[in-house]
């Protein structure tokens, strides 16, 4: 069966204050979420007048994509509107039979990779036995297109620092430790493909520095153990062996959006200056045309082989949590 649509697919943000609550809801059903962390994450997101910045970067890839593509490309998303089900539903009224699925997540595990694919197994089964079969592509935390973007966003942002002792700070979203050491054969791989990209884009956009990789953006209960250090926590440590100047790079993601601009753009940032430590976030790929272009090329691989390719075909148990879903 040949394909006939792209569906992106993404985490969702609201658009409104009233929206915020209802959102944090849907992205933290089953979590046991403590009320006051909700209160907290509710209250970034008013900072910014109830509005995330990710639906409407969405909006710009998909235009991006769909310019010169010569098959449809749909947009649902997992926690807000347009919602996954709803999409899919559009997809088969409009005789879709066969897409292909890029998930705006680089890495594997649980949160960044499995839990899509129940999200899309859950909207499939929501619309019945004439939802259209839908295939996700391949990781793509080592393709050039994503990390040939975030290179010059550490060379763009260096070029800002004062000349010193400048060290290159990687971050991606915190996930909790029992999540991270996934069961069976992709034991660690979201660390282990984040430490590549790491590795990677270290290497083209500032191989004279040091590196790390921490983590930002818990929001589980205190007394869950989640991946350590918290970037503010690296930032004192840093400044306790004399550092004078920090380039962070937020790795795990594909946009600014507001756990970027939020997390590293103002709580980074403030605690940076509080120590007296010079600071530089580096940009996500968005839509640079290096990362649109990779898209089309993962799609190409699939439509020219009519399959995904055997290398990139998930299988049964992948990026699945120790005990199952967390």
């Amino acid at each position: 069966m040949a394909y006939d649509a792209l569906l992106l697919v993404s985490f969702g943000g609201p658009e409104h204050p009233d929206d915020v609550l209802p959102f944090l809801a849907n992205v933290t059903r089953g979590r046991n979420v403590p009320p006051e962390r909700l209160a907290e994450v509710a209250q970034h997101y008013q900072h910014f007048g109830g509005v995330s910045p990710i639906n409407q970067q969405c909006r710009e890839l998909l235009e991006a994509l769909r310019a010169g593509s010569d098959m449809p490309v749909y947009w649902g998303n997992r926690n807000w509107h347009p919602m996954l089900a709803d999409t899919v539903a559009q997809m088969r009224d409009d005789g879709v039979r066969h897409a292909l699925a890029f998930v705006t997540s680089a890495y594997g595990g649980y949160s960044s990779c499995r839990q899509y694919l129940e999200d899309i197994a859950a909207a499939r089964a929501a619309v019945g036995p004439d939802a259209p079969v839908i295939e996700k592509l391949r990781h793509f935390h080592d393709h050039p297109g994503f990390v040939e973007p975030h290179a010059d966003a550490v060379r763009a942002a260096r070029a800002t620092l004062p000349a010193g002792d400048v060290r290159l700070v990687f971050t991606a979203h915190s996930i909790p430790v029992s999540m991270a050491s996934t069961a069976g054969p992709d034991g660690g791989l979201y660390e282990k493909q984040l430490n590549e990209t790491a590795a990677l884009v270290a290497s083209l956009g500032a191989p004279d520095l040091p590196w790390d990789l921490v983590w930002q953006s818990r929001s589980g209960p205190p007394h869950v153990p989640w991946l350590e250090p918290d970037v503010n926590d690296h930032l004192r440590a840093l400044a306790d062996k004399g550092v004078a100047g920090v380039v962070v790079s937020p790795i795990g993601f594909v946009s600014d959006h507001l756990e970027v601009i939020w997390d590293l753009d103002n709580e980074a940032a403030d605690t940076a200056r509080r120590l007296g430590m010079a600071y530089a976030r580096a940009g996500t790929p968005g839509t640079d045309p290096r990362f649109v272009a990779m898209v089309r090329d993962l799609v190409r691989e699939c439509v020219d082989a009519g399959t995904l390719p055997a290398r990139d075909t998930c299988h049964a148990g992948c990026c699945m949590s120790k005990g199952g879903r967390r």
